[in-house]
């Protein structure tokens, strides 16, 4: 599985229909998804899984956002959710030749959060029909979100999440690890502790901690001792510390502070400038309408990522769904 940050052939997107996901507050969840692939049209390929009856008004809203057309495609996949990320194929390339193919993992909605999950579990293999590409199919549960790589063997991924019950109830860690090696070109499964307050995937990886280069890792940290937050960022901050790379050395790690807290409707949402997408010559920064600590993280950003702009998009109205960039997206590297 290559690294974000590598060359990318497009990046797919779910177009949002469910209202339920943003209860009493849809309404602006289809622009801001416009937005989302009018900015990525200027740098790359978007790809868009869409239901036929909403083609239409998805091709009006992303025209008149400012996408560049031609590089916007919709294919009629229909989908119970919008979070690409996780019901979306997990791309792996050979190295040597540099084929593209798909890994196809059980998608159960979050260990069964939610009662329909099987339109979206029918991804994957729409994608490898469509793309001509190679499906390798694997039974156990798996979203893209829960995962993060830097393309030389390591792999970050959360207890909370991948040792979940609700996901694999008959799988062990070391059963687990074994299907990550042998369907991702894994050598070694870096595990953290719990996630952050609000997200409902159980403690997906990507709102927590992410690589930023082969031997660097940029972690989101709460400085504020009373956050519900500043328990578990601490607990992964300190693993970080006793983690290695494979030639045995220890990572070069950036902190990346937390927004303040998030609400609607008196809810804590998980916002988390973790939760960024690379892209092909920049990266998508969820922004929180917090100028000061908005500026902090694209400045960390920026220094993470040189030679690439950053792009900050505001997510308050997203992450009433529970996530943001990152989780919204697929990226397809390039052949």
């Amino acid at each position: 599985m290559p690294a974000e940050w590598e060359e990318q052939e497009a990046v797919w997107l779910s177009w949002p229909h469910r209202k339920l996901t943003w209860p009493r507050h849809f309404r602006p969840i289809p622009r801001v998804f416009a937005q989302v692939a009018a900015i990525i049209s200027c740098f790359e390929e978007v790809r868009i899984n869409v239901p036929k009856t909403l083609n239409k008004k998805a091709y009006a809203l992303v025209k008149k956002a400012g996408a560049n057309m031609d590089m916007v495609t919709f294919y009629d996949h229909p989908t119970n959710d919008a979070w690409c990320r996780d019901h979306g194929p997990i791309f792996v390339k050979q190295k040597k030749t540099g084929t593209v193919a798909i890994t196809d993992w059980k998608f159960n909605a979050w260990g069964g959060k939610y009662p329909h999950s099987s339109l979206d579990d029918a991804i994957p293999s729409h994608i490898a029909h469509v793309l001509k590409q190679k499906r390798f199919v694997n039974q156990m549960v798996l979203e893209g979100g829960s995962i993060d790589v830097n393309g030389d063997g390591l792999l970050l991924t959360t207890e909370v999440c991948l040792l979940n019950k609700n996901r694999n109830p008959d799988l062990s860690r070391k059963e687990i690890e074994r299907n990550l090696k042998q369907f991702l070109g894994i050598k070694k499964v870096l595990w953290l502790g719990e996630g952050i307050v609000g997200d409902d995937t159980d403690g997906h990886v990507d709102d927590l901690t992410r690589f930023f280069s082969k031997d660097g890792i940029l972690t989101a940290v709460e400085k504020n001792v009373r956050d519900v937050n500043y328990k578990a960022l601490k607990d992964n901050r300190e693993r970080l510390k006793d983690l290695r790379t494979l030639k045995g050395k220890p990572f070069h790690v950036v902190e990346l502070p937390m927004p303040s807290p998030v609400r609607c409707e008196g809810k804590r949402l998980p916002a988390t400038y973790a939760n960024f997408l690379i892209i092909n010559g920049a990266v998508l920064m969820p922004s929180f309408r917090q100028p000061k600590k908005d500026a902090e993280a694209a400045e960390i950003l920026e220094s993470c990522f040189p030679g690439r702009e950053i792009v900050p998009i505001d997510c308050v109205d997203l992450v009433w769904g529970r996530g943001t960039l990152h989780c919204i997206s697929q990226q397809q590297p390039a052949s």
